[in-house]
């Protein structure tokens, strides 16, 4: 029996050998292949300095990196304004009661209105065109106007995300609470909220990787923030480096984001199938 198990275990390692040079292999024959295609291309050499100069890029980042901590902070910021207003709104579109119709409407409006329009007009609408009317006591700073939109946005997108995870808990755990004597707001905050935001964690990470990559757009209305820093550098040097720095710039800081968001994902699911929430 011991020796027909380390048979079994001796054959499992040979094979997983054998995938894991099988992947590699493909993987470098693959990305090979592309690379030689993109080399041998008759115009690789103007493309390779106008966007891969190595000098250029360097400097780019001196320049690039401090320029995103203004994305850090805007996306932030925001993301805590989200957070708040989106479950705000998800609860409003479930409020019950025909009393309640004038709240579920003007939240289902706000949800339908931010969804269809898109996010650069309303950027522009709220970034220029109020501070345009040079209302009294409302501010003209760029990056207050930055997170307020990015707010509006994105709090459409995260309140479906909150109301997904509060429609997937079943009713009858707000009948139990209900029959215990729970008011309608205590079963939200006692019962309901907490399963529905948990069960929603990876989604809600994935709209703030999206968030941190929109953050850009908000350099349309005079943020210096990285996108702005990489487009003047450009203009400069008559190059496109900058861009392909700031590229980099984000891919360092989203993909360990989108990697963690896939270990959440995977650690939710099975939970989901061992029964355990």
């Amino acid at each position: 029996m011991t020796g027909r198990k380390s048979a079994n275990s001796s054959s499992g390692r040979q094979r997983d050998g054998r995938s894991i040079v099988i992947a590699t292999v493909s993987t470098v024959v693959v990305f090979g292949l592309l690379g030689w295609i993109i080399v041998s291309a008759p115009n690789w050499p103007q493309v390779s300095a106008q966007f891969f100069d190595p000098e250029l890029f360097g400097a780019s980042l001196e320049d690039l990196i401090p320029a995103f901590w203004k994305n850090v902070q805007i996306a932030l910021i925001a993301e805590v304004l989200i957070l708040v207003a989106a479950l705000g709104l998800a609860i409003a579109r479930g409020a019950p009661g025909p009393a309640l119709l004038p709240v579920r409407f003007l939240a289902t409006a706000y949800v339908d209105l931010f969804r269809a329009v898109p996010g650069i007009v309303v950027i522009f609408a709220f970034g220029l065109g109020i501070p345009a009317l040079d209302l009294p006591g409302v501010p003209n700073d760029p990056t207050f106007w930055a997170v307020v939109t990015l707010t509006l946005l994105y709090s459409a997108y995260v309140c479906e995300v909150y109301r997904s995870g509060l429609e997937s808990i079943h009713p009858s755990q707000e009948a139990a609470a209900r029959s215990l004597g729970l008011s309608h707001l205590q079963t939200l905050r006692y019962v309901l909220v907490p399963q529905g935001v948990r069960r929603v964690i990876p989604p809600l990470l994935n709209d703030f990787i999206g968030l941190t990559k929109d953050t850009v757009l908000v350099s349309f209305i005079g943020v210096v923030e990285i996108f702005r820093t990489a487009q003047i550098k450009s203009y400069a040097t008559f190059n496109f480096t900058p861009y392909v720095a700031l590229a980099v710039v984000f891919i360092i800081v989203t993909i360990p984001m989108a990697r963690f968001v896939d270990r959440l994902a995977a650690r939710d699911r099975a939970r989901s199938q061992t029964g355990v929430r």
